[in-house]
């Protein structure tokens, strides 16, 4: 990543400004398993924010880290939660406008041709 894309664009990651404003009012609180970074103010604790390692995207936060974030829960994530239990799956990132977004069969893109209707339909039709 060039030295002015990494200035000027927020979408990969933060900016020289972002970082600055993080280093001298933050506190960093913690890590996930995606490599988000979640700060909080100094001076209001209530004040959060994340900084993603790469193309900024709120479905890569996973949902403890949100309920932190947005203040649903004061305590961090590990100390406010109970552990993961088996059953539970871990979160995907939105894959909406990707390639490996869903694609009905029929929809552009995805290959296939749309299946036959089955004839079981009658249309509305004014009198």
């Amino acid at each position: 990543m060039g030295f002015w894309s990494k200035t000027f664009t927020w979408w990969n990651g933060d900016t020289w400004g972002t970082k600055l404003f993080t280093w001298m009012r933050g506190d960093e609180v913690g890590r996930d398993d995606f490599g988000n970074v979640y700060y909080q103010s100094k001076k209001e604790p209530r004040r959060r924010w994340v900084i993603y390692p790469g193309n900024n995207d709120g479905s890569r936060v996973p949902p403890e880290w949100q309920a932190w974030l947005r203040g649903t829960i004061e305590e961090l994530p590990g100390e406010a939660l109970p552990p993961v239990r088996k059953w539970q799956k871990t979160p995907e990132p939105n894959a909406t406008g990707t390639m490996a977004a869903f694609r009905p069969d029929g929809a552009l893109g995805s290959g296939k041709a749309r299946p036959a209707s089955t004839g079981d339909y009658q249309p509305w039709i004014p009198e």
